[in-house]
């Protein structure tokens, strides 16, 4: 059974950097393609980048191209997601996410569906 321990969280201002770690346990090929997704209150989750497992190919989501890079260390089993420039629009609760596979790495990767495996989520609070 795959557990995946979201951490890294915390509170900054307009500017700052977090790094949000995703550790992950189990079945090395079940955690294959990973993710991170986040959730406003009020709002629905959202995708915000994925990688692959081998070549570590990434995607972002528009909002945080540039600001945000996901990278792995499949060495430690470690997801990892730095993210610079933060904006008060970042705030939320920041999830990791892993799967097998994915339907169509191009387009489907956004999908919480696509993922069965969930961590439990680390909140970031950015402030102006």
């Amino acid at each position: 059974q795959v557990q995946l321990m979201d951490s890294g969280g915390g509170s900054v201002q307009t500017g700052g950097s977090l790094r949000l770690a995703c550790a992950s346990s189990g079945t090395t090929d079940d955690t294959s393609y990973m993710a991170w997704f986040r959730q406003a209150p009020g709002k629905e989750r959202e995708a915000v980048a994925a990688i692959t497992p081998n070549l570590s190919l990434t995607n972002y989501a528009d909002s945080v191209k540039g600001r945000f890079t996901i990278s792995r260390d499949n060495a430690r089993n470690t997801l990892y997601l730095q993210m610079n420039s933060l904006k008060p629009e970042d705030t939320g609760l920041y999830y990791c996410a892993a799967d097998r596979s994915i339907s169509r790495w191009s387009t489907t990767w956004r999908e919480s569906s696509e993922y069965r495996f969930w961590g439990q989520g680390t909140q970031v609070t950015v402030s102006s």
